[in-house]
Order: C-alpha cells, then structure tokens, then sequence
C-alpha cells in the first residue's frame, strides 16, 4: 500500500484508537511500580503517541502532497532526475512521451471537446538530459474543431518542495480552476504545465544551474519550452509564456521570469521567497561560484542586473505569512526599476498552505492570462 493511500491512512487512525482504547483499559492493571508495569505503562504512551502522530502525518500529506511515496519520504526514490537519454527501442525519441490521459473531474464532461483533458507525459530535456514527469491540462478548445488551426499560452505551473506535481491538479485544482474561469470568460483558454521544481529527488535545487550537477534553470528555461512547442499548439513567442509556483516554485517562477524574459512573458510567485537558500535538502548549489551565488539572489539581481522587461505578481498574508514584510520591500525595490512591471496579492490572514493558495489561484490565474497573447 502506497503512502498515499486511504487504506494507510485508515489502517493507521484504526491502530490508534485500538491503542488509545487499550491504554485506558490496561492501564488500572499497570498500576504497580515493578519494573513490568512501568514497562508496559511507557510501552503503551509511547505506541499510542507514535501511531497518533502517523496518522496526523499521513493526513497532513495527504491534504498537502508533501511525499509521493515510501522511498520519496525516507530520502530513497531510486528514479534520478538527470539522465542522458537515447533514443529507446521502440520509442518516439521524442523530448515529450504522453503516459496516459484522464478527464477533468468536476468540469463540463468526459469528453475532451467539452471537458478538457490532462495528460500525464515524461519530459527529456535536449540540452541538460533532465527527465521529469508532469501533467498537461489541455482546454477543451484544443480539442474543437474550430480551433484546430490556433496556437493556445501555455503557463508552467510548479509545486513547493517537495512536492508533487499530481497535487496541483487533486488538492490545488489549477485544471478545473482554469477551466471554470474560461468558461465564464474570465481568462483566455490556456495550456497548463503541472510539475515539481525538483527535478533530482530528493534533491531541491532551487532552480539552480548547479556547477557539475543538475542544470535545472536551464532546463526550465529552455528544455520545457521546447518541449512542449515541439508536442503541442503552444504560441511560439515569449508573450505566449507564463510560469507559475508556490513557495519554492514561487521562487523559481520569478527567478526564471526575471532572468529569462526571452522565454517567459510572465511570473507569479505565491508565497515566494526572493533568495535561494542553501541546506541540507540543497547540498552545496554553488561550488564557491560567488557569480552564480549572486544570480540567485533576486535582491541582488534588482541591484545589480538591468530591469527585465517581464510582469511580476507575488503574494503574502498579513498574518500567517512569514514573507509579508519581504514581499512589501521586493514590491517597492521591483517599482523603482521602472520597467519590470510589479503586481500583488495580500490577504488579510492565510497561512503558508493549499488553502490560503486555492483562494490566490483564480485570481492569478486571471492575472497571467491577461499578460499573455495566442501567437
């Protein structure tokens, strides 16, 4: 059973009322103040207690989307994000391989002219050899046939860390979000990219071209762009182009707006932070690289670096969000630029979660869809 299954779950909230139950039950029985008694007293607060905060766990990734899988908790996720990959027997060669296909739960039916479609693909990137999985919401135009001849934007959504790209589309809804906002002529039909920023499990590189490593800003940059132009009706210009994230993602979807306006029209950072930082789930990112540690501080960029012709849009709570105060300061420093163009969500309270962010997305979503053209 996968670790994200509701029978873990329930098996787990099962085994803790059982122990609850035997602890009130035993307890009269260990009583005594022999060594077996104390035993069987710690025996049973301990077991309760560690079952307890299992079940609270496995609920709280359940809602969050925190770990894929067993190995992806405990650090052993054996699929490595960098790779070189040749053309495999029997495969397309292709950068863009579509796995498999599902409908839009909760929008306008099974079929795809009228529901959407989101389709689950492995993407290789030519250039860095980076292979991750993702998903692609594509809008029921797509589909019709009166469209047939149209190029549609295309946003890259990324998760925080760690993450999983599947939670974007079941606990943060960007699928039927944009669909239903489409549908009541609130944003323009568009081609989501749904994946996770860390594209070396379990490793979090920040988007970083990290020196002898994973080169995942390039990746974003380059790779996924051509990917997808080369697989779908996606516009060709930077003006088709959006990206999109939440906490580490946000970082990363500003950071790639910033440095890459060439490949990116737009950047909305929710819940973002403006500096990469360097821990025990990054490992060292820059190798002494003073330039490359400069490149990814967005404080310094705005120093240092000409404005970027982009549009930027973050977002904060006044309470519950521990960026408020930084984005506040990121939003004059970005204003003082003059061309770099600077937009803002606060809310009064929300804290750094799914649900603070499913009530940013529509209007984000509306934001970035304003921002980018078909062709």
């Amino acid at each position: 059973m996968g670790l994200t299954s509701n029978k873990v779950l329930a098996l787990a909230v099962v085994f803790a009322v059982l122990l609850f139950v035997g602890t009130v039950w035993l307890w009269p029985r260990l009583a005594r103040r022999n060594w077996r008694a104390v035993s069987g007293r710690v025996g049973l607060l301990f077991g309760t207690q560690l079952v307890l905060f299992a079940s609270v766990g496995l609920a709280a990734n359940q809602a969050f989307g925190f770990y894929a899988s067993w190995a992806d908790l405990f650090g052993q996720e054996k699929e490595q994000g960098v790779v070189v990959n040749h053309t495999a027997p029997g495969g397309s060669g292709g950068p863009l391989e579509v796995l498999d296909t599902a409908r839009v739960r909760g929008a306008g039916g099974a079929r795809p002219q009228t529901g959407g479609q989101i389709q689950k693909v492995d993407i290789v990137g030519r250039r860095t050899h980076i292979a991750t999985p993702a998903y692609v919401y594509l809008p029921p135009e797509y589909f019709q046939p009166r469209y047939r001849a149209r190029t549609f934007p295309a946003a890259v959504v990324l998760t925080g860390y760690p993450g999983t790209a599947q939670a974007l589309v079941d606990k943060l809804h960007y699928p039927r979000t944009a669909q239903e906002l489409a549908k009541d002529g609130r944003m323009q039909p568009m081609i989501l990219v749904m994946l996770r920023p860390t594209v070396a499990p379990p490793r979090d590189t920040e988007c970083v071209d990290v020196p002898g490593g994973p080169q995942t800003e390039t990746f974003f940059a380059k790779d996924l762009p051509d990917a997808l132009l080369a697989h779908y009706r996606v516009g060709r210009k930077p003006a088709s182009w959006g990206i999109i994230g939440d906490s580490t993602g946000g970082y990363c979807a500003l950071k790639l707006a910033m440095h890459h306006p060439g490949s990116y029209a737009a950047g909305a950072g929710l819940s973002p932070y403006y500096k990469a930082p360097v821990d025990p789930t990054t490992g060292d990112l820059f190798h002494g690289d003073k330039g490359l540690r400069n490149r990814a501080d967005l404080w310094w960029c705005l120093r240092h670096l000409p404005a970027p012709d982009t549009s930027l849009l973050v977002t904060s709570s006044r309470v519950g969000e521990s960026n408020y105060k930084s984005t506040l300061k990121f939003i004059d420093r970005v204003q003082a630029t003059k061309l770099t163009r600077i937009s803002s969500i606060i809310l009064d309270s929300g804290g750094h979660n799914f649900n603070t962010w499913r009530r940013e997305i529509p209007a984000t979503l509306q934001w970035i869809s304003g921002r980018l053209s078909e062709r």
